[in-house]
């Protein structure tokens, strides 16, 4: 079957699929310094101008990878929050456990991505997204558990533990459990000091 008929099977939304899963699988068997547009659309099997109109530029296909990323573990630690009975401990093992744990899903693969987006207009943009969703969860979450509302400092510190104990983990210099225990202990720490 000629390839220009395949490609008109897909709609936009299960194009961009398509092209992210691949995107992820070049990044994962060859790097990341391996991805470009061209690559990635010889990979996927169109033409280039399909993933310039789905990504328009190499830092905006990393973006849409890192974003990606971000959606599912938001997905993953929203589902279990609902399913956490609301006491201070449970839900900070929670958010430990589902932090570390879809860092480990993704492997080395993010920290690459994060690594190549450094410095670029759309990883700050999408950090700060994400930053803002993650510590406005946080101080939902804890409110009830602690004193005083928790501070914009607090948050952050919760986020820099988070990020920290997963880049050691996915490097190998501390363990998955070790991280999970110490991101745990931080939270509680920024609860009781709130």
């Amino acid at each position: 079957m000629p390839e220009s008929l395949t490609r008109q099977r897909l709609s936009r939304e299960e194009r961009h699929r398509q092209l992210v899963e691949v995107a992820w699988r070049i990044i994962r068997e060859e790097g990341t310094e391996a991805l470009t547009l061209g690559y990635l659309a010889k990979q996927a099997g169109v033409t280039k101008p399909v993933v310039y109109d789905h990504f328009t530029s190499r830092s905006g296909l990393l973006g849409a990878l890192y974003t990606e990323y971000d959606r599912r573990q938001t997905a993953l630690m929203d589902a279990i929050i609902g399913k956490t009975e609301p006491l201070a401990e449970k839900l900070a093992a929670v958010i430990a456990n589902a932090y570390i744990e879809c860092v480990l899903l993704q492997g080395r693969e993010m920290p690459s991505v994060m690594a190549a987006l450094a410095g670029t207009p759309e990883l700050e943009q999408i950090r700060q997204d994400y930053a803002a969703t993650f510590t406005a969860k946080c101080r939902e979450l804890f409110a009830p558990f602690s004193r005083h509302p928790l501070s914009d400092a607090a948050l952050r510190a919760m986020l820099g533990s988070a990020e920290g104990l997963s880049w050691a983990v996915v490097n190998g210099v501390i363990t998955a459990q070790q991280a999970k225990d110490e991101l745990f202990h931080v939270i509680i720490a920024m609860v009781q000091r709130g």
